[in-house]
């Protein structure tokens, strides 16, 4: 288990829609140590070696294909694809296709749905059109179109003004399927109440089959909204948005705030729908290699009927109204010092986003302020450690049709916001008076280039994310495409001289719109917003009358004979075996050795640049260093070296690197679950022409990061305190299988001290004790991993590159093991024979310390309460390594129990916003999940209940086709070349390996599901090793049936 980027490093890739961990896009949050280096967009550019490969030479402007005329064409010379744009005849509808000669291709159809209020009916809507449609009359079309289907991305989102139905596959006969699906689920929808009392809101009997139990609200988008807004980064994000655009669009929550969700009824619904979805409103998106003319085709045949219409339109520019000062109150973050979890930000209003330009600029002058250790606003604010963290909304914002800029911190007292306030003034004049440093903006613009040469997997998907706001707002999109011009004319402005200077005369000096706000922690917030809930319901149920009461049961019941039919699928399109091909892709490597390190090999195309990754494996960390490994790893990365500054480094990094990244690393051998190994994973990028100077970076923060900078260490503490308490409100789900499995085999164990709860209270704890005295302690722990880590005996280095760029990266690679440390025979004993102390929770609630070598199981009971208005819950169940036999029926098994009984009871019935089975064949670990669950102790029993659906029902062909088809979309997804060759690196998985095991899922059958399922999931009948953990409200502590479970608090 790698350590990811912070806030997002636990969030697990689910694909199906009602696991999306944000219903609508969020601001990225700058991060101050890492120093991986993200381009100014985000847009994860890639490029092929050669032009586009074009089939539609008779495409030219003017001419009319299936209804739509081409309005536009246009080469993008540095994303070598060629952009048409096109528009409807008869309805005005958009279109832009992208051809590219890229076999992932992307589809989208999306609609401007800016809300009038907040009743969050937009995403609800996105949630209800996709439970049926004219064509596909069957409850959710869309999560059993992801079973037959080898897609690789299916989604739907809703942003502020517009909702998108995006899908990938590389399959043209499934790009043909879906796409009929989600045209079909978007202007057919059927929109039935029943699906709106599901998917929306309801009043209910807590238990449906008791009538004297208490009512309550149910839904799965009003359970999502209030998990959403329990989180105080996102709600301060939320709320400052809010009253900086009063009387617009934006003074609305367009996922739906919880206090009004319960207003909007169905025949609003039916109605925004109505005044929304319609072609004149649409815009259609398609990218790769596949054909236009027959989706052009497909599309006009079902719009064609369509009467044009005006669309509705809401106001989306404010009223300046000069300096604002609000003060609000909000949750308390949970941990930290109590007198330290007030927020404040300042915003300010910037440029309508139609003007491309002027966004692009105001991007990379927000990068330049805020963006890392070298940027005047990290120097002011978080070095001088008034507060833990940026706060949540800033940065540049360009997803509403007026931009803004916010800067803000938390974790401050309350009477240090003058401070703050004052500090960011001082900053905006010193840039104002001085700009930027030169290399400083020379970085940013190169790391531009370097993000749109880098080949990610889905490159059309983060095309489409990039241009849709802009898009959307009446923007030209293929504009929005040509970055070089923008670039250009940058480099231009720059150099005329005082450019960012008049920017901030313009936007901040003379501003006439800016909001300074505070939000103020109440520890009663989560009561009064309980009890705020509680009045509203009792108000609803008061207007009640009796035959009320009984249309109430009536749809209760009806909503469960709905939930529990069983369906004829037989109208919905469906790839077959036939379509999976029968072998997998393989990505040869050669193997050498420089000195005692080996080095693997992988020549391909990638467009002129260089990926470097080392392993620097151990055996084990002594005492209680595996704790701080997640914090040296961060380090390395902030704190600079014994000769220079990290905000001189950073520079050099971004100028001449795609960054560098140190992660904890942790593996399950292929072949046996009592052996895993730890290490670190060391990672960069970088054009060719810079080789030499990656090595140099690298190599100097290997060997002479300061531990000893005792003030940067301190932020970096705090930092990271934060940050991993903030990401359980969005990633629980991962926390509390991390958190079960932890107990189950080392691999686990060891994750959960890295990035689990344990690792949550771990840092909080040293972020509690900074003094100068304890700070020296904790740098003498990073240096006596330091000590251990770097060893060349047990490094070990891939390299990705083109073939003519092997002999320099042979020099670099040999130049690096050179100089690389090595331990003596003494000091390599030492750490193989020192215990390492293991970070899992024990079931008595003291950390235990275990060998890492003789890690025994021991199944347990955990509950975790913290202060979320939310919960998760997670069985894990130790099985089989990757190799055996049993690893693929169990992945198959997985599926099954999601896809026919796990979906169903978390999602539909209980009102989770996701749940189901996961197999992991690398960890060997079978788990159960569920996600912003409002009744996790009952998901339990859920999850124990799947087994008899198993083992006392027959499983249809369909299911077992289906279930393999989802896992072969899995196997069959496209990687990053950065990634080619990287399973046998990491873990020693061949290619040979992975076709061994797509044959063994081609062979499963019913027979083979059942005996894994009675083999390892039943206890009665076997040794189970299995856990169960919940991290959720703190009420549950009441709960009678969680009385006797391990409880670890914060």
């Amino acid at each position: 288990m790698l350590r990811q980027a912070k806030l997002g490093k636990l969030a697990h890739n689910l694909t199906a829609r009602g696991l999306k961990l944000s219903a609508w896009p969020t601001l990225s949050k700058p991060s101050r140590h890492s120093i991986r280096n993200s381009p100014v967009y985000n847009r994860g550019y890639a490029t092929v070696e050669s032009g586009p490969i074009s089939k539609h030479q008779k495409i030219t402007e003017g001419a009319v294909i299936h209804g739509f005329e081409v309005v536009e064409t246009r080469s993008i010379s540095e994303l070598n694809l060629k952009a048409i744009r096109l528009t409807h005849h008869l309805t005005g509808a958009e279109w832009l296709h992208l051809e590219r000669d890229d076999n992932n291709n992307v589809f989208s159809v999306g609609f401007n749905t800016s809300p009038e209020d907040s009743t969050g009916v937009a995403h609800i809507l996105e949630h209800t059109a996709l439970c049926g449609s004219k064509k596909y009359p069957i409850r959710d079309p869309f999560f059993k179109m992801l079973n037959r289907s080898m897609s690789t991305f299916m989604n739907a989102w809703t942003a502020h003004d517009y909702t998108q139905y995006p899908f990938s596959t590389q399959n043209e006969v499934d790009y043909a399927n879906l796409q009929s699906v989600y045209i079909d689920s978007a202007f057919n929808p059927l929109l039935r109440e029943l699906d709106f009392l599901q998917e929306g809101w309801r009043v209910e009997r807590s238990d449906p089959n008791d009538k004297t139990s208490p009512w309550e609200f149910k839904g799965i988008v009003f359970n999502e909204m209030k998990g959403a807004l329990s989180d105080p980064g996102s709600l301060l994000a939320i709320r400052a948005e809010q009253k900086l655009f009063p009387d617009t669009t934006y003074s609305y929550v367009s996922g739906g705030d919880p206090q009004y969700i319960t207003d909007l009824t169905h025949e609003a619904l039916v109605k925004f729908h109505r005044d929304h979805y319609h072609p004149s409103n649409a815009r259609f998106f398609s990218y790769g290699n596949f054909p236009i003319e027959s989706q052009l085709e497909r599309v006009n045949n079902l719009i064609q009927t369509y009467e044009p219409i005006r669309p509705k339109t809401v106001n989306q520019i404010v009223n300046p109204y000069g300096v604002k000062d609000v003060t609000e109150f909000g949750p308390p973050d949970g941990v930290g010092s109590t007198d330290k979890q007030a927020k404040f930000s300042v915003s300010y209003l910037a440029n309508d986003i139609k003007d491309i330009y002027e966004s692009f600029s105001l991007s990379i002058f927000s990068s330049l302020l805020i963006n890392g250790t070298s940027a005047p606003m990290h120097k002011a604010l978080i070095d001088s450690q008034i507060g833990s963290d940026y706060s949540a909304n800033t940065g540049y914002n360009p997803y509403n049709r007026q931009s803004s800029l916010s800067v803000g911190l938390q974790g401050i007292s309350e009477a240090d916001i003058p401070n703050v306030k004052n500090r960011i003034n001082e900053v905006i004049q010193e840039v104002g008076a001085k700009g930027f440093e030169s290399r400083r903006i020379e970085a940013a613009l190169q790391s531009i280039e370097l993000s749109y040469k880098h080949k990610t997997a889905s490159f059309g998907l983060n095309l489409m994310k990039s241009i849709s706001t802009g898009w959307f707002h009446g923007c030209n999109p293929i504009d929005l495409l040509e970055i070089n011009k923008n670039i250009a004319r940058l480099k231009e402005d720059i150099a005329s001289g005082n450019f960012f200077e008049r920017a901030v005369e313009k936007y901040f000096n003379k501003s006439e719109h800016q909001l300074n706000y505070t939000m103020i922690p109440d520890s009663e917030y989560h009561k009064r917003l309980n009890e705020d809930e509680k009045r509203r319901l009792d108000e609803k149920v008061a207007t009640f009358t009796p035959v009320d009461i009984e249309a109430i049961y009536k749809k209760t019941e009806d909503l469960a004979k709905e939930q529990m039919k069983k369906e004829d699928l037989s109208c919905l399109p469906t790839l077959t075996m036939e379509d999976v091909p029968k072998n997998s892709v393989r990505h040869s490597v050669d193997l050498s050795a420089v000195d005692c390190v080996p080095v693997q090999w992988r020549g391909t195309s990638t467009n002129g640049i260089s990926y470097l990754h080392i392993i620097n494996a151990f055996q084990s960390l002594p005492g209680d260093l595996s704790y701080y490994l997640p914090l040296f790893c961060d380090a390395l990365g902030y704190l600079g070296t014994t000769k220079r500054d990290m905000s001189e480094i950073e520079t050099d990094i971004q100028l001449y690197t795609g960054g560098i990244g140190f992660s904890p690393l942790v593996t399950t051998d292929h072949s046996s679950l009592k052996l895993s190994e730890q290490g670190i994973s060391i990672s960069s990028h970088c054009l060719d022409a810079n080789m030499e100077k990656m090595y140099t970076l690298l190599l100097e923060l290997i060997l002479e990061t300061n531990f000893r900078n005792t003030n940067r260490l301190k932020t970096l503490v705090v930092s990271n305190a934060s940050n991993m308490f903030n990401a359980i409100p969005h990633s629980g789900h991962v926390f509390a299988r991390c958190l079960a499995s932890s107990t189950l085999t080392s691999e686990m164990n060891i994750a959960e001290t890295h990035d689990g709860i344990t690792q949550v209270r771990f840092i909080n704890k040293l972020a509690e004790s900074t003094s100068e005295e304890d700070l020296l302690k904790v740098s003498e722990k990073l240096e006596a991993i330091r000590d251990h880590v770097f060893d060349k005996l047990g490094m070990r280095a891939a390299i990705i590159t083109n073939k003519g760029s092997f002999d320099g990266n042979q020099s670099e690679i040999e130049r690096l093991v050179e100089s690389y440390p090595a331990l003596n025979p003494k000091q390599q004993q030492d750490s193989s024979s020192n215990g390492q102390e293991s970070g899992a929770i024990s079931t008595d609630g003291n950390e235990n310390v275990q060998s890492n070598g003789d890690f025994t199981p021991n199944p347990s009971k955990i509950f975790c309460p913290l202060p979320f208005a939310t919960n998760f819950a997670a069985k894990s169940i130790r099985t089989v390594p990757y190799t055996s036999p049993d690893s693929v029926k169990l992945q198959t098994l997985a599926k099954i129990l999601t896809q026919n009984f796990l979906h169903r009871e978390i999602r539909e019935i209980n009102g989770a916003y996701g749940g189901g089975a996961l197999f992991s064949p690398s960890q060997g670990i079978f788990s159960f999940f569920s996600y912003r669950d409002p009744n996790p102790v009952n998901t339990i029993k859920t999850f124990d209940r799947s087994l008899d659906m198993i083992l006392n029902h027959s499983i249809k062909d369909r299911e077992l086709r289906e279930a393999k088809l989802s896992i072969f979309g899995g196997l069959d997804a496209p990687i990053s070349v950065s990634q080619e060759g990287m399973a046998y690196f990491t873990t020693g998985i061949t290619d040979d390996m992975k076709q061994a095991r797509r044959d063994g899922f081609f062979a499963v059958t019913e027979k083979d599901i059942k005996e894994v399922a009675e083999k390892y999931l039943l206890p009665a009948a076997n040794d189970i090793k299995s856990s169960v953990a919940i991290i959720g409200e703190q009420e549950l502590i009441n709960n009678k049936e969680l009385k006797s479970w391990n409880q670890v608090s914060l």
